[in-house]
């Protein structure tokens, strides 16, 4: 009898599959989208990829220094359930929350949504913008 070979990254995917059931979950949890947070001159820009998400299916919202957007991606009913061989797409509802520094003007955020990416603008308070000083002549 030959010994078997270790391979540790299958008995991980071993395990993650085992919890992943006994959590009730067969497509492989909850999924968030993925988030990059930039500036862009005076602005702080979330660009989240949100594919097979539609626009009406977003909500953003600015609250006590919180950024949250939240939506939904739903399974397409083209393809009965039984049909399905394998099935690696997360569906459903998602949410993301991102503390904001003080210095964004909350009441100017700005959205866009192109191409399954979702770009949420907001732009740095007047106030918390460095200002020239002029020095006067003695």
């Amino acid at each position: 009898m030959m010994p078997a070979r270790w391979d540790p990254f299958r008995d991980l995917l071993t395990t993650l599959d085992r919890a992943n059931r006994w959590a009730g979950d067969e497509s492989g949890g909850a999924w968030a989208p993925a988030v990059d947070i930039f500036a862009r001159g005076d602005d702080l820009v979330f660009r989240a990829e949100v594919p097979g998400v539609n626009r009406e299916d977003i909500d953003i919202s600015v609250e006590n220094g919180v950024l949250q957007f939240k939506g939904e991606r739903k399974r397409e009913h083209e393809v009965k359930d039984e049909s399905f061989h394998r099935v690696e797409r997360s569906y459903g509802a998602f949410s993301r929350s991102f503390s904001l520094p003080t210095t964004v003007d909350a009441s100017k955020v700005k959205a866009t949504f192109k191409d399954g990416v979702l770009e949420i603008v907001l732009p740095k308070a007047e106030a918390a913008k460095p200002k020239r000083i002029e020095i006067a002549a003695a």
